[in-house]
């Protein structure tokens, strides 16, 4: 099992900096009783133009200094989870000009300088500081004394300064600058003669804190049973390995990895890295498209498919409407055929203007093979059940269609730059090998049919891999803490940072059940009022709304509990198995969760 660097500071902070408080209490208890102390003595200065917390944070390019701050490892640690950030010891520029940091920072624009009271004698640094504030978005993480700010006059930049000189302060301050946490206090007296009785700024809480489960009630030893299914699992070849997230209350309390990227045992899973993950790809791409598009009075859910796409118009498809498409109710078939009816002049080894789309090393699909071959085949297919329940692929792939044609965009670009990009989900799009190491990717597939290779960083779905990496239906690669920033941003009726992505009413319209014949919501899966199933968990609200995806993931938010469960794994590798879903690995470490929710109330 290979867990995050913040994970094990967490947990080993409270070993090594609270003392006998962790022995007398417990580490969850521990943590939480010094997290309020921190919390108390964390004041937000000079903030009148509103910089912290940090909005539009996927327009920004941060670096981070420090000097001799004791946590400045921890400090970045936490930064990353909200944005890409890049560390700078001031150090390194001892014996030369201050001016050169100066000058390796030109390209950035958001500074952050952690402090302690050994810095502040270093007037060069304090002049960095100075010199900067006028043409940067500068940040000062002070942590000391407060009669050493006397030696921060000059800088007017925001200064979150922090009494304590624990790890958790460090984290705290951390998650502060982007709103993982809220600064609660101003000053309760006067520490200099700038900084006096009653100033300070006040912030909101605007995005996922990084947290124990004590602070949100559970007691972490209840939870362990997660451990031990995601063991089973790996023992049982489910899966090679697979992450889970667990969100409650706005904040990440579980984040574990287990397992490696394959049954070699020689690259451990990390909770940092990226999943194909497949369907989910309908919800989290697609749906969340349309209900932008939908918020802009771009799409109408109650019109037709000819109105968005005159393709269809002379076609069995031409009187379909979108929220028939988005309740798997336009009785489109399940999926069209593959590469099982791919001609040997259909692809290539080596690309070629006529044969540009990359299906995996070695496979280039010739031009336009989706519209002169996959498109037909859609619009030629038959519509046996119309309104009745039947899962489509091609259901999202028409969606996919009409997003591109409404929004003038392609699907991977739209969704890009309206929420991953916007969000700052790092690792979140498609064809993940256009920004990521092979290595930060979790291998889906040994397909040795088809492909002829690994499937890593390319889709694991043959028809969405047919379609260039691209598809309504499929085509999504992310992290765990990534698509908890999505979805956390949906439990919150829209909102995330301080920004509507979405409007509340069409959260509620999309994720709410439509229909007497199915579950389902528009674009996204729900409980199932069938209690012989217990999906997605025998213990999940029917308020429950989310997707599972072929490869071995899932995603479930719960209102009713403010909850958000992401379990990521890769059980295609080498082969598809259906052990995950016989052993029911993922239901029932949601099962656990809400049983320590309960336990936690009781």
């Amino acid at each position: 099992m290979s867990e995050n660097k913040t994970r094990w500071v967490l947990l080993l902070l409270l070993a090594f900096t609270l003392f006998n408080s962790a022995c007398a209490q417990g580490p969850g208890q521990a943590f939480i009783k010094e997290e309020k102390l921190v919390e108390k003595s964390t004041m937000l200065l000079n903030n009148a133009n509103y910089l912290i917390p940090l909005r539009n944070v996927g327009n920004l390019k941060i670096a981070s200094i420090h000097l001799s701050y004791t946590f400045a490892t921890q400090f970045d640690s936490l930064l990353n989870k909200y944005a890409k950030v890049t560390s700078f010891n001031a150090a390194d520029y001892t014996g030369k000009r201050i001016s050169n940091l100066s000058a390796d920072l030109r390209l950035y624009n958001t500074i952050i300088v952690q402090l302690n009271e050994a810095d502040l004698n270093n007037a060069g640094l304090v002049k960095f500081i100075t010199d900067n504030q006028q043409i940067k978005n500068m940040i000062v993480a002070y942590f000391g004394k407060g009669s050493a700010l006397d030696k921060l006059n000059d800088v007017t930049a925001p200064i979150l300064y922090s009494e304590r000189g624990s790890v958790i302060a460090a984290c705290f301050s951390a998650q502060a600058i982007f709103g993982g946490v809220a600064i609660t206090q101003k000053l309760t007296g006067t520490i200099t003669q700038r900084y006096r009785y009653g100033m300070g700024f006040l912030t909101d809480k605007t995005r996922l804190e990084y947290s124990v489960p004590e602070a949100v009630g559970i007691n972490a030893d209840n939870l362990q049973d997660i451990d031990k299914i995601a063991r089973e699992a790996m023992q049982a070849h489910a899966t090679p390995g697979c992450v889970v997230l667990v969100a409650k209350d706005g904040k990440v309390i579980f984040n574990k990895a287990y397992g490696y990227h394959t049954y070699a045992a020689d690259v451990p899973d990390k909770i940092t890295d990226i999943f194909d993950i497949a369907s989910m790809t309908k919800i989290s791409a697609t749906t969340v498209s349309a209900m932008l598009l939908k918020d802009e009075g771009k799409l109408n859910i109650d019109s037709t498919l000819s109105y968005y796409l005159p393709v269809t118009r002379n076609t069995n498809k031409s009187s379909i409407k979108i929220s028939e498409l988005l309740t798997h109710q336009a009785g489109l078939i399940p999926d069209i055929p593959t590469f099982d009816k791919i001609k040997a002049t259909d692809h290539t080894a080596d690309s070629s203007a006529l044969y540009p789309i990359k299906v995996n090393n070695g496979y280039y699909l010739r031009k336009d093979y989706f519209k002169d071959i996959m498109l037909p085949a859609m619009l030629n297919s038959p519509l046996k059940t119309r309104g009745q329940y039947v899962y489509s692929d091609l259901s999202m792939i028409f969606m996919q269609q009409v997003v591109e044609a409404v929004s003038g965009t392609p699907i991977n670009t739209y969704v890009q730059q309206q929420f991953y990009n916007r969000l700052s989900m790092q690792t979140a799009g498609f064809l993940p090998l256009y920004r990521f190491q092979p290595g930060q990717i979790v291998p889906s597939e040994d397909d040795e049919e088809y492909r002829h290779s690994e499937l890593i960083g390319y889709v694991n779905d043959p028809t969405a891999a047919l379609m260039g990496g691209v598809a309504g239906h499929a085509g999504v690669f992310a992290s765990a803490n990534d698509i908890a920033i999505l979805y956390q941003m949906l439990l919150n009726k829209g909102s995330y940072g301080g920004d509507l992505f979405i409007k509340p009413e069409t959260v509620d319209l999309f994720t709410s059940k439509q229909s007497p014949i199915s579950r389902r919501g528009l674009g996204f899966d729900k409980w199932d009022p069938i209690a012989d199933r217990h999906y997605p968990s025998e213990l999940a609200s029917p308020d429950s709304y989310g997707h599972t995806g072929y490869t071995g993931t899932c995603v479930w938010v719960d209102p009713k509990y403010n909850l958000v469960y992401i379990f990521l794994s890769n059980r295609t590798y080498p082969k598809v198995s259906s052990k995950l879903s016989s052993l029911n690995i993922r239901p029932r470490i949601q099962d656990v969760i809400y049983k320590a929710i309960a336990k936690g109330l009781n």
